[in-house]
């Protein structure tokens, strides 16, 4: 499959979830490279902690969609699941060159493109491990261009408190007035499912304060529709 180019994306920025995701195998390095060499805003990627305590990329909690062998990943070392070879996108195999890469290598990857980090953090993370998280961001990149995205708003909260102005985004896949009140006393965006936008709660949304990304767009004329109502990022596995 190859990209998908949108002609006129106006005001709003393009994410590519997992990479490239569409072209290359999901969260890998050739998939972040691919869109490392495209014309992207940003590179979204999912973080585990794993059993020893680092940090591996990965969207499921298990390997096997993606992986020669089935690992429970918080129940794995490093070192175990960097042995799982990884599906080659484009044939039925697995390749010994794709690898699950560490919370660094993909920080270097994006760093090398200058393009934005944007960082989901799976399950509830202690707040230990949010903060260790955070130290190997600052290491390896520059926070202004990272965003940070969870389902787990007490994630979001931990950091918060941790980076009082860094750009924070709640993913859900609902809208409420609640919802939007909670935003904004925390100072965070809203990465929601695009089937919940309209353009009335795009308008909402903006008069709040609230910056607006969506998932996962990978039609033309949708995306076009959310381009219109002034969304500001487009997370897809395929769209450019």
């Amino acid at each position: 499959m190859q990209p998908i180019f949108l002609e006129n994306k106006g005001n709003t920025k393009i994410v590519s979830h997992r990479g490239l995701s569409g072209v290359e195998t999901e969260n890998t390095l050739a998939a972040f490279v691919a869109a490392g060499n495209r014309d992207c805003f940003g590179i979204e990627t999912d973080i585990h902690v794993t059993a020893d305590g680092k940090y591996v990329v990965i969207h499921d909690c298990e390997t096997g969609r993606v992986g020669e062998n089935n690992l429970t990943v918080e129940n794995s070392t490093f070192a175990q699941l960097r042995e799982v070879r990884l599906l080659e996108r484009g044939t039925d195999g697995y390749s010994d060159m794709q690898r699950l890469l560490s919370l660094q290598e993909y920080l270097r990857v994006v760093r090398r493109y200058e393009k934005t980090a944007v960082i989901e953090l799976k399950n509830t993370i202690p707040a230990k491990n949010i903060a260790e998280i955070v130290q190997i961001c600052k290491e390896e990149y520059d926070l202004e261009k990272i965003i940070f995205i969870s389902f787990h708003f007490e994630n979001l909260v931990e950091l918060r408190r941790l980076l009082p102005e860094q750009k924070i985004q709640f993913l859900t896949g609902e809208y409420s007035q609640e919802q939007t009140d909670r935003l904004k006393e925390y100072k965070m965006g809203i990465d929601i499912h695009y089937i919940r936008l309209t353009q009335e709660r795009v308008r909402e949304l903006h008069e709040a304060g609230i910056v607006i990304n969506c998932y996962t767009c990978d039609d033309p004329a949708d995306a076009q529709k959310l381009i219109e109502w002034g969304v500001d990022m487009i997370t897809s596995n395929i769209l450019l």
